[in-house]
């Protein structure tokens, strides 16, 4: 027996169903366009404050490139000038070097063939040229301990506080010192030294460079460096004594290049007379930067009598 309420029923059971339906459609709507919302975007960070940068010490660089065969007596002295500061250069060499005590030994022949050994302390304070430097040289022999002191265009001596003046010869050595040197190459441009090329030379299979310097007092130095390493390998210049008419060859050799507070500087050297050798120092300390009073290169005026 079919009832006659089922067409009632049906339509009832279908709208139930369509009902459902659309609440899921919604409910799937809604759960995906909350998917699809796009996330709200991170606030930006603000770079981190960077420290400034400290500045690097400045180096001079070697020249990148050249022709060797072309090379000027300035750009030689230079290139001197730039391995002697260990790269560096005149920067280094100007702050580093402004004083200095050396400590050493020399050894010293005579005519005869006799030798004496001396210790010698060289204090130094380096001017804005040569001229104006202070240098204090104190010997000590097995029978003396004397002085030379140069300070103010002045040279006088000191022997157990008292002053007195020099012999000539012994002045002459000592101005001789700092003239013909490898300090006065590289400090020809304060200095105000004119400088020349002499060619190249080859001396026991090492290739050279010949340049001379002629500073303001008429005084000529040759020296010979190394085209390798732009090492000064040797001197020569010619003096004539106090009392004498004949001019000496004197010819100065280094070895033993060693790196002295960024400083290159050779820890012994022979000095030749016309091809004899006279004089052989040996660096045992070198120290920069020392603190020295001013009244070590100052004296009373000088008195005569030799030590």
């Amino acid at each position: 027996m079919i009832s006659k309420t089922a067409p009632f029923r049906y339509p009832t059971l279908i709208l139930s169903v369509l009902i459902v339906l659309a609440a899921g459609v919604a409910f799937i709507s809604s759960s995906r366009a909350q998917e699809t919302k796009p996330a709200p975007q991170a606030k930006p960070q603000e770079p981190a404050k960077q420290e400034p940068a400290k500045e690097e010490p400045k180096r001079v660089e070697p020249p990148k490139k050249f022709d060797p065969n072309n090379l000027t007596a300035e750009n030689i002295a230079e290139t001197v000038i730039l391995w002697a500061g260990s790269g560096a250069g005149r920067n280094l060499l100007s702050q580093i070097r402004k004083n200095g005590l050396e400590r050493g030994r020399e050894t010293r022949t005579a005519a005869d063939g006799r030798s004496e050994e001396v210790r010698y302390e060289l204090r130094f304070i380096h001017g804005e040229k040569t001229e104006k430097d202070k240098v204090r040289l104190d010997s000590k022999t097995a029978q003396a301990e004397y002085a030379l002191v140069y300070g103010d265009g002045k040279l006088f001596g000191i022997i157990n506080g008292a002053t007195f003046t020099p012999r000539a010869d012994a002045a002459a050595d000592f101005i001789a010192q700092q003239a013909h040197s490898i300090d006065a190459l590289l400090r020809y441009k304060e200095n105000e030294s004119k400088l020349s090329s002499a060619g190249k030379d080859k001396q026991q299979g090492i290739d050279l460079y010949v340049i001379d310097l002629v500073d303001k007092a008429n005084r000529k130095t040759r020296y010979f460096i190394s085209a390798k390493t732009f090492r000064v390998l040797s001197l020569e210049y010619e003096e004539t004594p106090p009392g004498s008419t004949t001019a000496i060859k004197y010819t100065k050799r280094f070895y033993d290049y060693r790196l002295a507070q960024g400083v290159q500087l050779p820890f012994r050297t022979v000095l030749y007379e016309d091809g004899k050798p006279t004089v052989e120092t040996h660096v045992l300390t070198v120290q920069y930067g020392v603190k020295m009073e001013e009244s070590m290169f100052a004296g009373p005026e000088t008195t005569s009598g030799n030590p």
